[in-house]
């Protein structure tokens, strides 16, 4: 046997040692769980990766681990200043130089952000934290790459991509961030990506045919149920019934900040110890209870689905939804957070035909094709900040980078140095843009609705609810799952499906006449999702497609 190949041979296996050895000495863990071990394996190997992984399954320490072990520090990119505070907190309580984390951000001033360099050059820290808006500095940039960093993580990655639930423009220039800072490794993390996400991170983070990574996401200890509510009153009852029988703490998503107030209100009138949570409020109190909540300070959270991200409480008891969450992808993400002890967790849907009405409501407001075609014409006149097109344009802060994002996307607009925007080689004319960016505006509509009508179609499913969740995350699942209502209740009867039940494997790349290219997500009885790039998801009749021919294969 030739010397190499046995040297490689002898190297593999060696990783799992490594790696437990630092999770022991630096993080105090004993052990790695399922789904962390053959992406810390990429990532030692120098391989780009994209890990989905369901939240509280430990996901950061599927970068902090290697980290120690690679040569130069890692840069972690995450959105929400709240969420990196709490893993910077984690890293540090332990006084080990060989972990320690700093962070670059707004919220830091000229000097501490000077000082957070300084540690990582002169080997005191690992870790830097950095936003995107940091990175796009040119002298920020260069600084950066400067220390040559071994590795990028790029948390809740899902929100470089339109398709996602939580898209925010100012990701979209990671990819040339990241090319800026010497292009090392990179590590894409998220809790809820469908297929389509997935491909839109690896494209826009130009990750290098990267392993892609996806366990876990059936949550044998969370008990799904729903329950179709005729009246308020009935919503009522059976939302009271959950908290005098369940144990707290526990979370109860609403559609709307007023909801959220009221709700609060009302438990507390009833008795219940309750408070809200909701974007409208101001920072400091937004915080105060985030930190009540994870102190067990607060036993019930009412709150928008602006409560959640970087929420590591491991001993949620329960997550209700009192109205039908806007997609699969978000009712999927904000169950994750019950049950992360991995003790038995409960998560209840109670739904009203009218909570449909509320999502068309907040996927309303079409763009206004004059003011695209304006905003569009004003960044032909040389970069300019935010705070200038502003001026310029007259538009608010949240229709403007509403309005980026969409000329982003067709091409019409990019960030450039310094975080000013500017018009790409090649853009569309303004009036071109506009029109492409009002068109692009109304295709992510079509998507979104379709997602609200395919989390409809999961209340009213009679099968198993665990393998119609993972269906739509284009995963399949042989048994049903056993922990659902539909399961206990004994109508997820097992259906057997062959091959010629299926005229398309899942993920097959297909056609319609109508609708044009999808990609197959599952199947569910005999109907068939299918997720369109033009009109988003649809559940069509397998016979009838058998039958008419509707689908062609790509």
């Amino acid at each position: 046997m030739a010397s190499g190949h046995n040297g490689r041979s002898m190297k593999l296996p060696v990783y799992g040692p490594r790696l437990r050895r630092v999770a022991r000495k630096h993080f105090g863990w004993p052990s790695l769980r399922p789904g962390q071990f053959k992406p810390m394996r990429a990532v030692l190997r120098r391989r780009d990766a994209l890990v989905v992984l369901p939240t509280g399954a430990g996901k950061s320490a599927i970068y902090q681990i290697p980290a120690v072990l690679l040569p130069g520090p890692t840069v972690v990119i995450s959105p929400l200043l709240a969420l990196q505070q709490d893993q910077i907190a984690a890293l540090n309580e332990r006084n080990d130089p060989a972990i320690r984390a700093v962070r670059v951000s707004s919220a830091e001033t000229p000097a501490q952000q000077r000082e957070a360099i300084r540690e990582i050059r002169e080997g005191r820290a690992e870790f830097l934290f950095i936003t995107p808006e940091q990175l796009s500095d040119p002298e920020r940039m260069a600084e950066v790459r400067d220390l040559k960093p071994g590795l990028v993580a790029v948390d809740e990655a899902h929100c470089i991509s339109a398709w996602g639930h939580d898209f925010r423009p100012e990701f979209l220039a990671l990819g040339d961030l990241i090319k800026g800072i010497g292009r090392p490794p990179v590590l894409a993390l998220t809790a809820t990506a469908s297929p389509p996400v997935r491909d839109d991170i690896i494209e826009r983070l130009r990750l290098g045919q990267p392993e892609i990574h996806v366990s876990g996401l059936d949550r044998r200890n969370l008990f799904l149920e729903v329950a179709y509510c005729p009246d308020e009153d009935y919503r009522w009852r059976k939302l009271t019934a959950l908290l005098d029988a369940a144990a707290g703490p526990g979370i109860i998503y609403v559609a709307t900040r007023r909801a959220a107030e009221e709700l609060a209100a009302r438990l507390d009138e009833a008795g219940y110890s309750a408070a809200f949570y909701h974007g409208g409020m101001a920072g400091g109190a937004r915080e105060q209870r985030h930190e009540d909540f994870t102190a067990d300070k607060i036993d019930i959270m009412v709150a928008t689905s602006a409560f959640g991200m970087g929420i590591d409480k491991p001993n949620i008891r329960w997550v209700a939804h009192v109205a039908l969450p806007d997609s699969p992808d978000s009712y999927f993400q904000e169950i994750g957070r019950a049950g992360r002890d991995d003790e038995p967790a409960q998560a209840l849907l109670l739904w009203r035909s009218e909570d449909e009405a509320i999502q068309r409501f907040f996927n309303g407001g079409a763009p206004d094709e004059v003011e695209l075609r304006s905003l569009a014409a004003a960044l032909r006149s040389g970069p300019q900040t935010k705070a200038e097109l502003r001026a310029s344009t007259g538009l608010g802060p949240r229709k403007l980078g509403a309005y980026l994002g969409l000329l982003e996307q067709v091409g019409a607009a990019v960030t450039g140095r310094g975080t000013k925007l500017t018009v790409p080689v090649f853009a569309p004319l303004p009036a071109a843009a506009a029109a492409a960016a009002v068109k692009e505006h109304e295709r992510q509509q079509l998507v979104s609705r379709s997602r609200t009508d395919m989390m409809r179609g999961f209340a009213e499913t009679r099968a198993c609810r665990t393998q119609a969740l993972l269906a739509y995350f284009g995963e399949d699942m042989p048994k049903p799952c056993g922990h659902c209502d539909n399961c206990a209740e004994g109508t997820a009867a097992e259906v057997e499906t062959s091959a010629a039940d299926e005229p398309f494997p899942v993920h097959a790349k297909v056609r319609h006449g109508e609708w044009g290219p999808g990609t197959v997500m599952g199947y569910e009885d005999e109907r068939m999702t299918v997720l369109f790039d033009e009109v988003g998801y649809k559940t069509l009749s397998v016979p009838v497609v058998i039958e008419n021919e509707l689908l062609v294969a790509q």
